[in-house]
């Protein structure tokens, strides 16, 4: 699965920081996936000049995309982002188990998140936030609300707005990335319970192992 492709190809096609990364998928196999780059940088809104009128920047937008890639289990998708955070020189990497919210008496918050996960923000204007490439967004909302969804999160070091804070991570290289092969492996994945994992990647310099 090309998700370090994809982000790589990005970053360098915007020219901006990545604030952080996150992958969304519906607990159904082979289904399209939502791969969203929040970036961080400000642009002029406009491109029209007036003198002696400062017009406002704006947040840029983050990227959300579609991704058609087929899977059958949910530990490849692990896999996929381990290795994408790990060679990005991220400090640990967060898998998020939810359950539907389709269901009886669930909370708001539980369906705000849903629709956020997958690039959909209905209590703000999205196209403030994001700019949607995913023509099945809809149905993968749909799947997400009646068969639950996890969720993945990392902060990139390299390429991110990170790199500019000092690190003690033995395990990143003068670029802030890393070469090796991960070492961490991924985590069964038990679809029934809901909560949240945090996968380490970093390690201080101070830490013997």
């Amino acid at each position: 699965m090309e998700i370090l492709q994809t982000i790589q190809s990005h970053a360098t096609a915007m020219r901006l920081p990545l604030y952080a990364v996150t992958l969304s998928a519906a607990a159904k196999p082979d289904t399209p996936l939502m791969l969203i780059l929040h970036w961080h940088g400000f642009r002029r809104q406009s491109p029209l000049r007036l003198p002696g009128v400062a017009l406002p920047s704006r947040p840029v937008a983050g990227s959300a995309l579609q991704i058609d890639e087929a899977w059958t289990a949910m530990e490849s998708l692990d896999q996929a982002m381990l290795d994408a955070a790990w060679r990005l020189g991220a400090w640990d990497l967060e898998r998020v188990n939810h359950r539907p919210w389709w269901r009886l008496n669930a909370p708001q918050g539980e369906t705000l998140a849903c629709r956020r996960a997958f690039g959909d923000y209905p209590d703000n204007a999205g196209e403030q936030h994001l700019l949607v490439q995913a023509p099945d967004q809809a149905a993968m909302l749909e799947l997400a609300a009646s068969r639950g969804y996890v969720r993945w999160l990392f902060r990139p070091r390299s390429a991110g707005v990170w790199s500019e804070m000092d690190a003690d991570d033995a395990t990143l290289e003068p670029d802030g990335r890393r070469s090796a092969r991960c070492p961490v492996l991924p985590m069964p994945y038990n679809r029934h319970r809901a909560g949240r994992s945090v996968y380490r990647l970093g390690r201080g310099a101070g830490i013997k192992i």
